[in-house]
């Protein structure tokens, strides 16, 4: 998205509420700046696509914010009206992931029964051929209580694909993959604090899983009112470190927003989507 996507700061969700029901095309009113920004972060809105893409930088709704916010509608299964109605404005505040939702890749299907919506990055980064083995590590800052949730993830997947496995071990440095809790500006996709965006992972070959330090997580095994589980986000994150991105599926773990509380698993849609990524059988 090029320098949009490169100054857009987290947008403010509360400056997004205010907007509740009085937001609609061809109006003004302040605010709509931090909603275009929204779709920017999440891959809805590039306005670079246009000869006028300094739109972005005003309170106007236009049409291309009403097109932009449909496909959010859209994508989260509400309905697609083009205004910023509460259904819409509760999704924008559930604890999500720091990846786009975009989708570059959809797999289709012959079967009238089973749709995946599974999708990959733009080209389908995967890590080499015959490599399906991985260590992890973590710094020796990380929380020692958060640890073992992590080992979990990394099982789930193990068991789901018949063919990744991984083991832990000290050398944070050399790691294939490194798991961290970072905070705010930490040198790639910054956080926004306590919230809202709770992690992001990153595409093979890069390796690396940052946790938001500032969210009130918990170690499970099982969840836990008000608080966001850490096997179930960090199962979401190694599907992109795996090379998934984002899925349609509300009941997949790489959907791309988790409530507080709620505890998922890898599922079937999951599981087809790596394996058609690595040509699996």
């Amino acid at each position: 998205m090029g320098n949009i996507h490169n100054h857009a700061k987290l947008s403010s969700i509360e400056s997004i509420k205010q907007l509740k029901g009085c937001c609609k095309k061809g109006r003004k009113a302040q605010g709509v700046y931090q909603l275009k920004l929204y779709l920017v972060r999440f891959g809805y809105l590039n306005y670079q696509n246009t000869p006028d893409h300094a739109n972005v930088d005003n309170d106007k709704f236009d049409d291309e914010l009403e097109d932009a916010l449909k496909n959010y509608q859209k994508y989260y299964r509400l309905n697609a009206t083009g205004t910023l109605d509460g259904p819409t404005v509760s999704q924008m505040g559930v604890p999500r992931c720091g990846l786009p939702d975009k989708r570059t890749y959809m797999h289709g299907s012959k079967s009238p029964h089973i749709v995946p919506h599974f999708s990959f990055f733009r080209s389908h980064p995967t890590w080499p051929p015959g490599k399906s083995h991985f260590t992890y590590a973590f710094p020796s800052n990380y929380p020692n209580n958060h640890v073992t949730p992590v080992e979990r993830a990394f099982k789930q997947w193990d068991t789901a694909t018949h063919y990744f496995t991984f083991s832990k071990i000290d050398d944070f440095k050399h790691a294939d993959l490194k798991v961290s809790f970072e905070k705010r500006e930490h040198g790639d996709v910054n956080f926004d604090g306590p919230g809202h965006v709770v992690a992001h992972g990153f595409a093979p070959r890069d390796g690396r899983l940052h946790f938001d330090i500032e969210e009130d997580w918990s170690e499970g095994p099982k969840p836990v009112q008000n608080k966001m589980d850490v096997e179930t986000v960090a199962a979401h994150e190694i599907g992109h470190l795996l090379g998934l991105s984002h899925s349609h599926d509300h009941n997949a773990i790489m959907f791309p927003s988790i409530y507080r509380g709620a505890k998922k698993c890898v599922n079937a849609d999951d599981i087809k989507g790596i394996k058609t990524l690595y040509k699996l059988k």
